[in-house]
């Protein structure tokens, strides 16, 4: 039989479901009101909803409380997604550790979201010292205003740079956040030159980052890895020295996915 639901009506159920599970990884546990609020959806279709989920096990309901949270099951997905890029994750690691250890500050490795103008932060080096900038593994900021987004967009082919500026807001989340197309792409241009990004409070008050990719065998931008440091840490006098640790780094991980070979 004809599957005769409006394409509409399916998009809008996907994007509800999304929502509900956005709103349950976000809050940990969380009442049916609460839910179908930030879900912005009914309490009837939430209720549906949830009770699917809690048939396929991604779901559970506390039954003391009645709040529902996220089982084990979501989580077990993710992984095995990441295990399909274990090679870039163990590549990245060691590059990202040699970095940790001379610096001591936090390294992120990031990749492009593919439908959205985002960078997904997947694996971090946590900084060795109390006052650090912390990332969470999952975490999605904007491309514009990240070193690891302009790092790895420089690295695309022209017509994908095109279609993700026309795509982006280029909301303002600092004060020196890139605010248009024109800025972007002088900075991409920069970034392209010189082998590495860096942004300076353009994500957040009191943060300046450096970045660079991680090239595949054609030499397109899969990942990359950033240094992230709070502003009055930073020590000018090293900066020659983090950028050539960075593009060391960058070299040995693109080598080591194919890159010049």
């Amino acid at each position: 039989m004809a599957d005769t639901t409006p394409k509409s009506d399916n998009v809008a159920s996907v994007l509800k479901v999304f929502s509900v599970l956005e709103t349950l990884a976000e809050d940990r546990q969380a009442s049916l009101a609460t839910i179908a609020q930030h879900a912005m959806t009914s309490k009837s279709t939430t209720h549906r909803l949830l009770q699917t989920m809690v048939d396929l096990g991604f779901v559970e309901q506390d039954a003391e409380s009645e709040q529902y949270g996220l089982t084990l099951k979501l989580f077990s997905l993710a992984v095995k997604g990441l295990n399909a890029r274990s090679n870039l994750l163990k590549v990245a690691d060691r590059a990202m550790g040699k970095l940790s250890r001379a610096t001591g500050e936090s390294i992120n490795l990031g990749v492009l979201e593919e439908h959205e103008q985002r960078v997904v932060y997947v694996h971090t080096r946590e900084s060795a010292y109390n006052l650090s900038m912390k990332s969470t593994l999952g975490q999605r900021n904007p491309l514009h205003n990240t070193s690891l987004g302009k790092a790895l967009l420089a690295f695309r082919d022209e017509d994908e740079i095109a279609e993700r500026i026309a795509k982006m807001a280029f909301e303002q989340t600092a004060p020196n956040t890139i605010r248009n197309a024109e800025a972007l792409r002088a900075a991409l241009a920069e970034t392209r030159s010189r082998g590495f990004a860096e942004e300076i409070e353009e994500a957040e008050a009191g943060v300046r980052c450096m970045a660079v990719p991680l090239l595949d065998h054609v030499g397109k931008s899969v990942a990359a890895i950033s240094i992230s440091f709070p502003l009055f840490r930073f020590d000018q006098t090293r900066r020659d020295e983090y950028i050539a640790l960075l593009r060391q780094a960058g070299a040995e991980g693109s080598r080591a996915l194919g890159y010049g070979d």
